[in-house]
């Protein structure tokens, strides 16, 4: 797919790795729909950042745990900036809880998010997408192809959005591709320490953490050059997953 002159809608994309893949996008010169929730403030300086580069973007606010704003927020974008190519399903929480922790209300914040929301938005989406020939990529997370059990109820719904991707991509073929990213250590979170940071890295066979860079580069693979390729979870964990 030419990306240049195209819509993308990136869901969570007013902080951490949504926004890196989000300004990516907006850097191959595609319009940009900047979803967010709680990051209005993260989601605007993007907005300008593009905009003031003779960019395209726009914030679109929305609660996607709700289904109704879920399926809302993709038909907003296409009637607002005339089209929808790409959909990049980022918004999620991680809550490190184990199962004796979880209460149902805490179960509940995390599917609704994590993949509730990505079922939804993509239902919303569908139409557009079919008649651009778009493509959807899913984020799941290395959680998601292998058990954490102090991460119970994220890795559950992070396996979930690996068998998602499937389905859909079995549902909108052959006009739209759908695939999913399964992030490991790229973008740790900001209170792990330098003993927990090293730990991480030895349980890669590549003994190093990644980077958002390195989830870049499998979006763009996806977006510009796996036009034959569906249904696919591209893990970038440096190998931890066969480790």
């Amino acid at each position: 797919m030419e990306l240049h002159g195209r819509v993308a809608l990136v869901t969570g994309a007013g902080r951490r790795l949504g926004q890196a893949m989000a300004r990516a996008l907006a850097g191959r010169g595609m319009t940009l729909a900047i979803h967010h929730h709680a990051s209005a403030a993260g989601a605007a300086a993007l907005r300008d950042e593009v905009n003031a580069a003779g960019g395209r973007a726009a914030c679109f606010p929305a609660d996607l745990t709700d289904a109704d704003a879920a399926i809302a927020l993709p038909r907003r974008v296409a009637d607002q900036l005339g089209r929808l190519d790409v959909l990049v399903n980022s918004a999620a929480i991680m809550r490190r809880q184990s199962l004796e922790e979880t209460t149902p209300a805490d179960y509940d914040a995390v599917f609704d998010l994590n993949l509730r929301s990505v079922f939804f938005c993509t239902q919303g989406a569908a139409p557009a997408l079919r008649a651009a020939r778009g493509k959807v990529v899913n984020m799941a997370d290395l959680s998601g192809l292998e058990p954490w059990p102090g991460f119970a109820a994220h890795s559950v719904s992070k396996a979930g959005v690996v068998m998602l991707t499937r389905v859909l991509a079995r549902t909108l073929a052959p006009e739209v591709t759908v695939n999913a990213i399964a992030p490991g250590a790229v973008l740790v979170p900001e209170e792990y320490d330098a003993e927990e940071r090293e730990r991480l890295a030895r349980a890669a066979p590549l003994r190093r953490l990644g980077a958002p860079a390195d989830v870049i580069a499998a979006l763009l693979y996806l977006l510009e050059g796996g036009d034959f390729v569906t249904g696919e979870v591209l893990a970038v964990d440096g190998g931890r997953h066969i480790a």
